[in-house]
């Protein structure tokens, strides 16, 4: 991820699947299929722009009482020209949080952990060693990333293997969450728990692992049981250690997350997301992630307390605010927004709502090298407020790991 847009969208969480070589960045038209544009004129003006930046191709889905809309731009795939569409399969990386998130919160609500118990009270031994005290980190701070658990995103081990030339050798590679645990506390805590923010992929590792030792399930399958199957998302899953996307899906374009890389481009559409796990691992489309957040929005995932403390954010230092598990932003018309970000190789994710649930937002870009990020914000602001973003900064966006 990069400076921008998120530090959020760096610590995405995600592995790339490099498939062969694409050849040079084409500039890609823009503009295709729409319905109902009349309203979405702004959000298709977005979408036309993120081609416009550079993308190969993006779609979205939006969902209000009144409609649903689809519109795209650019394509799925540069070589046939087919074009990118609102049912396309995407890796949706750390949107996955707000899932595992949801979890949590349901076993607090039945009274089967507190958000305040301690990590080590939760995963006894698992977070020790270099400068850790895991009695004094909380499940609570491992959802809003004010635990101070360094990223393993950002460690030279995750570089040389999962960035560059490393992504073909390690792509299907298949590491448990002790695994990529392991990597992240082999560095020191980035600060006191409770007394910094850092957006850090580990965490969610961490809290999928607590997911486990509750229910004595892997958190996927939970997720499946609570989440998926009661609100009927069947175009959404968690592969483990399958590399395969459903179809239909785009071609996932990287370069790889490389230092001041250069016109190549790789197809990355393909590899094992146990390196992702809980903190990035979710497939899925524009219609069931909408259709999720608006059920989370609504409270019909969790009690009011539950979801409260979830939509509870701390200051981030960023252009948004951080809950548990999930990003708020305020926009330039004053609406405020409730949702997810994900980055992964090859795939560049956003969802919101209003905090009614009743006018939703998802899009996916399927390249990963965006290096702004107006054009990305540009995406809530056309559909939200209806205008273009204002910039005030015009930092990196997506920088050398994801979100």
């Amino acid at each position: 991820m990069s400076k921008h847009i998120s530090k959020v969208l760096r610590g995405a969480l995600v592995a790339l699947t490099a498939a062969g070589v694409v050849g040079g960045a084409a500039v890609v038209p823009a503009g295709a299929a729409t319905q109902g544009k009349g309203s979405h004129a702004a959000t298709q003006a977005a979408l036309d722009g993120l081609v416009a930046a550079g993308m190969p191709g993006v779609a979205a889905g939006t969902w209000t009482p009144k409609e649903t809309w689809s519109g795209s731009a650019g394509y799925a795939d540069t070589a046939t020209k087919r074009e990118r569409t609102a049912g396309d399969h995407f890796r949706a990386g750390s949107i996955t949080k707000s899932f595992v998130a949801t979890v949590l919160l349901q076993l607090e609500a039945e009274g089967k952990l507190s958000l305040d118990d301690s990590l080590e009270r939760r995963l006894p031994g698992v977070v020790k060693g270099n400068g850790y005290d895991a009695d004094k980190i909380t499940i609570r701070q491992l959802l809003n990333h004010t635990s101070g658990v360094h990223d393993m995103v950002y460690t030279p081990e995750w570089d040389k293997e999962m960035n560059g030339p490393g992504f073909f050798e390690h792509r299907y590679d298949i590491k448990t969450p002790e695994q990529i645990v392991a990597m992240g506390i082999k560095y020191g805590p980035d600060f006191e728990p409770g007394k910094g923010w850092r957006y850090s992929n580990t965490n969610f590792v961490l809290g999928g692992m607590i997911i486990e030792k509750v229910t004595g399930k892997p958190y996927a399958r939970e997720v499946e049981r609570r989440i998926v199957k009661p609100l009927g998302l069947k175009e959404t899953t968690f592969p483990g250690t399958d590399p395969k996307l459903p179809a239909p899906h785009p071609v996932g374009y990287s370069k790889l997350y490389v230092p001041n890389p250069g016109p190549q481009i790789y197809d990355a559409t393909e590899y094992r997301p146990s390196w992702s796990g809980a903190t990035g691992e979710v497939v899925s489309t524009s219609g069931d992630l909408n259709r999720f957040y608006s059920a989370l929005l609504q409270g019909k995932l969790l009690p009011k307390k539950q979801l409260d403390a979830m939509l509870t954010t701390v200051e981030t230092g960023e252009h948004y605010t951080y809950g548990l598990g999930i990003i708020s932003r305020k926009l330039s018309c004053g609406v405020q927004v409730y949702g997810h970000d994900g980055v992964v190789w090859g795939s560049l994710s956003g969802a919101a709502g209003t905090r009614d649930g009743k006018h939703m937002l998802t899009f996916n870009i399927n390249g990963d090298w965006l290096d702004q990020s107006p054009p990305f914000e540009n995406m809530f602001e056309g559909e939200f407020c209806g205008t273009a973003a204002k910039p005030t900064k015009s930092q990196a966006v997506f920088g050398p790991v994801n979100r």
